[in-house]
């Protein structure tokens, strides 16, 4: 104890360390290496995607037209993809990993599918327009109907009013009928529940793939033959209702289950009923999905042909009462024309066929539009309003009248004498 105390010890100590800052130094001759994004490619990889594709199409010509008999665009396709994955997938292994190589064919099978999808549906697009436009662009042939015309008649004469109207008539019946059934069904099995919940949602999804002949066989045997009564456009909007029904209750159920829990916990934590709740909460807050079930079951029963056919059958007339009489619609006569051998009404027939698929893109258009997520960004329309009202109302005076000025010819004294 006393040794440890005396202060005569020379026993040497630790040195000192002293605590510095020291800043990183840069070394000019290493040149900085380039941060790769994680959604694009380098530089080598586009040079080899192209340069694959390129090799690829010369192989394939020189395989189909000069060493195989293998003619024809088809061939050439077929050839040219297979040549093409090859020569990516070799190439890329050269240079890079095993699982480069895999994400590089993963990437070509996804983007060659996506392009075929694109090519196939433009293909239809452009020949139905194509075969259809010597109907198209004349106007009695969205102003007239097929009374008193016959196939061989010119395409000045005729049109398809009754069958666009025909089709509007038993699709507002049949969405009056499928549209409060659908979400009566949908609310039954979410808000509900229950055992009997469970069967109703298998039958419904089960009748999702109901084939469109079976609803009209339905709608045959019981109002017509069972009941007595005519074929008319009533028993046609019946068969479509059938085949709509399914659709409006399958998306609404989807639709209703994202509406979150907390909103009807509040709902019913501040006293109101269950029916309350979901009138009141639950329905509003899906609108936007329920039109969007609304829009994709009226494209489904724009384009049945066999229940109404069975149903209905087709008239060259336009009718507009849908409890007696035959009454025709547009996917009836695109099916008659296409049958009946004339050239000049095929051609009336694709131009129907026109109308009726300018009309499904624009209802699935509508639907993708209602059913997009909400954003925060402000539209276009609500931007430029703000933007005009943070001029002064002086400044817009100003440009009014220069406006004015530029627009009214100035008139010397010359002229006027």
């Amino acid at each position: 104890m006393t040794a440890l105390l005396d202060p005569t010890d020379s026993t040497p100590t630790a040195p000192v360390r002293t605590i510095g800052t020291h800043l990183p130094t840069t070394d000019p001759t290493v040149r900085p290496v380039p941060r790769a994004s994680l959604g694009g490619l380098p530089l080598e990889s586009h040079f080899l995607t192209w340069g694959a594709r390129l090799a690829a199409l010369a192989m394939a010509w020189v395989i189909t037209q000069r060493l195989l008999p293998w003619h024809g665009l088809g061939w050439l396709v077929v050839v040219f993809a297979l040549c093409n994955v090859v020569l990516l997938a070799v190439g890329t292994a050269i240079f890079d990993t095993d699982v480069a190589v895999s994400d590089r064919v993963a990437q070509w099978a996804v983007s060659s599918a996506a392009a075929f999808v694109y090519v196939a549906l433009g293909s239809v697009i452009v020949y139905v327009l194509h075969k259809g436009w010597p109907a198209l662009h004349h106007a009695n042939f969205f102003t007239h109907d097929m009374s008193g015309v016959s196939a061989k008649d010119p395409l000045t004469r005729g049109g398809i009013t009754h069958a666009i109207a025909g089709s509007a008539v038993q699709l507002g019946i049949a969405s009056a009928i499928s549209l409060p059934l659908g979400i009566g069904t949908a609310v039954f099995m979410n808000e509900v529940g229950g055992p009997f919940a469970k069967i109703v949602r298998t039958v419904v999804e089960a009748m999702t793939a109901l084939p469109d002949i079976l609803a009209g066989l339905f709608i045959y045997t019981v109002w017509i033959i069972a009941f007595g009564l005519p074929k008319s456009g009533l028993a046609a909007a019946l068969a479509i209702s059938v085949m709509m029904l399914p659709i409006i209750a399958r998306t609404s159920d989807v639709v209703l289950r994202v509406v979150p829990g907390t909103l009807r916990e509040a709902s019913l934590a501040l006293g109101a009923s269950r029916w309350a709740t979901v009138w009141n909460v639950v329905l509003p807050t899906a609108r936007s999905g329920l039109a969007t079930a609304l829009i994709l079951a009226i494209a489904r029963g724009v384009g049945e042909t066999a229940p109404v056919l069975i149903t209905s059958g087709n008239s060259p007339y336009l009718h507009l009462n849908p409890g007696s009489g035959v009454m025709s619609s547009l996917p009836l006569f695109i099916f008659d024309g296409a049958r009946s051998g004339e050239e000049l009404q095929i051609q009336r027939a694709f131009g129907a066929a026109a109308v009726l698929l300018i009309l499904v893109v624009a209802l699935f258009a509508t639907a993708r539009y209602l059913a997009r997520p909400s954003s925060a960004k402000p539209s276009l329309l609500r931007r430029l309003r703000r933007s005009l009202s943070s001029i002064p109302s002086g400044s817009l005076r100003t440009l009014r009248r220069t406006a004015t000025a530029r627009r009214t010819p100035s008139v010397t004294a010359e002229e006027a004498s």
